[in-house]
């Protein structure tokens, strides 16, 4: 299996931001930066990280809670994790993802060979770094936000979408109940609104997150990894 270990980059304002990387045992292919979920760098996390290594891609997550001293909230009760997400600020959101790149422009990644990924939270802030920054590709999983901002420094998805200034593939599920999400239809008008590629995949619901479904999680990794090797090239 890919390595996976821990950097420290030192940052402008005196603080350090630890970047979880790893890099494929072959030819690299492009670099992946990762952003992390509402829980931190959780193993799925890393997990992912790790994925896209396998698959020839040099990836790397930054820490995105590094300035509270917080890496994983995975026991954590839902309020707690609430507090951290909403103790984020956009500016610095963005000066991480910022420094994550520049990490991969180091190890000679050109920014067409540049994409950016995330679930949950990171999924949201993947689709605003897409809508904000020149790179090659993105893939937003289970983003949150869409009609609603998911934090006070960040603009909800449907905001931010027009303004895509690279291909984008965005992965939901159904509702609780089963039923489509009126707002994914909408966050699916507002992307193809932009002047790139876009594509909104809605797979059934089961249990809590639709990635319950080894099937259904198989296949939207699949399309994950088809999207990076159509536009990262």
């Amino acid at each position: 299996m890919t390595e996976i270990r821990t950097e420290t980059v030192p940052l402008v304002d005196g603080s350090a931001l630890r970047l979880t990387v790893a890099e494929p045992d072959g030819p690299v292919r492009g670099g992946i930066v990762v952003l992390h979920e509402a829980r931190g760098v959780t193993e799925a996390v890393r997990g992912l990280v790790q994925g896209l290594a396998g698959d020839g891609w040099l990836s790397v997550a930054p820490h995105l809670y590094h300035r509270d001293a917080a890496d994983e909230l995975d026991g954590a009760a839902d309020d707690e994790v609430q507090q951290q997400v909403d103790r984020l600020e956009g500016e610095q959101i963005m000066a991480d993802t910022d420094t994550a790149f520049g990490w991969l422009a180091e190890h000679d990644i050109s920014a067409d060979l540049m994409g950016v990924i995330g679930f949950d939270l990171g999924g949201s802030v993947a689709l605003v770094v897409a809508a904000q920054r020149r790179l090659g590709a993105a893939v937003t999983v289970a983003g949150e936000g869409i009609a609603v901002a998911p934090s006070a420094s960040l603009p909800s998805l449907i905001e931010a979408a027009p303004d895509l200034t690279c291909p984008w593939l965005g992965i939901y599920g159904e509702t609780a109940d089963g039923e489509p999400d009126p707002d994914v239809s909408r966050l699916r008008d507002a992307a193809s609104s932009s002047e790139v590629a876009t594509d909104v995949v809605v797979y059934p619901r089961k249990g809590y997150r639709f990635d319950d479904d080894p099937e259904v999680a198989g296949d939207a990794w699949q399309r994950t990894l088809n999207w990076f090797d159509s536009h990262l090239r």
